[in-house]
């Protein structure tokens, strides 16, 4: 079985090789596969050299940023045609930790999330109203969508190949961060088998963040849509 890791990344040139690394460490027969949006601080040029130096890591190169979905459909269907079994997916600031990767690939299920809310999650050091906004944001999602997911905009993602290849990625219309959601619906009303295992979510180590007050409505606006999609 063939693992492979699709990381998007936007000025993450002092994550990328530490991210790498610890990958590796934690599994080294994984392969990894960044999707590099011309990052002006240099990212592209890193990967590059780490490219060269070890056969397992990859990296996509694209023009310009179209947002974290774009970024995750062409990293999956390069994931696909480099014959990955099962892809997962991450943030390339270490708030996933790579350590759990391996309770991810492990799990049987078609779709394995990374939970923030199921018993034994966390998110330490969020300020009250953070965790607040995030959680009452998962209860409108469930409500509104019917899906029974506890962590529905969660990033840290195991699928299987044949669930990707289902989905119809060209089709997905959200481009930022409500791609999560968006996946998840898709993979739910298909019949696949979904779970949800508990993480701890940490804040950035290195870098800035790209969350935005406007990523709040737009799940918002997604949720809605799903709800009235045939």
């Amino acid at each position: 079985m063939k693992t492979l890791v699709v990381i998007p990344t936007y000025d993450e040139k002092d994550n990328v090789a530490p991210m790498a690394d610890a990958l590796l460490a934690a599994d080294p027969s994984l392969e990894i596969l960044f999707v590099d949006d011309n990052s002006p601080d240099g990212t592209g040029a890193v990967i590059d050299e780490m490219c060269a130096a070890n056969a397992r890591i990859h990296v996509l190169h694209r023009e310009k940023k179209e947002g974290l979905g774009r970024a995750y459909v062409a990293g999956f269907a390069k994931a696909l045609e480099l014959g990955a079994d099962k892809v997962v997916q991450m943030d390339c600031d270490f708030s996933h930790d790579p350590k759990d990767l391996s309770r991810l690939v492990a799990e049987d299920a078609d779709l394995v999330i990374g939970s923030r809310y199921v018993k034994g999650g966390a998110t330490p050091g969020w300020p009250f109203k953070r965790r607040l906004i995030s959680r009452a944001g998962g209860i409108f999602i469930r409500v509104v969508t019917g899906m029974p997911l506890r962590d529905p905009t969660g990033g840290f993602k195991c699928w299987k190949r044949r669930v990707l290849e289902a989905l119809d990625l060209p089709t997905v219309q959200s481009a930022g961060y409500s791609f999560q959601l968006e996946m998840n619906h898709r993979t739910w009303k298909r019949g696949f088998a979904i779970r949800e295992i508990p993480i701890s979510f940490t804040d950035r180590v290195a870098g800035y963040s790209k969350i935005t007050p406007g990523i709040a409505v737009e799940s918002i606006k997604i949720a809605l849509k799903l709800r009235f999609r045939k």
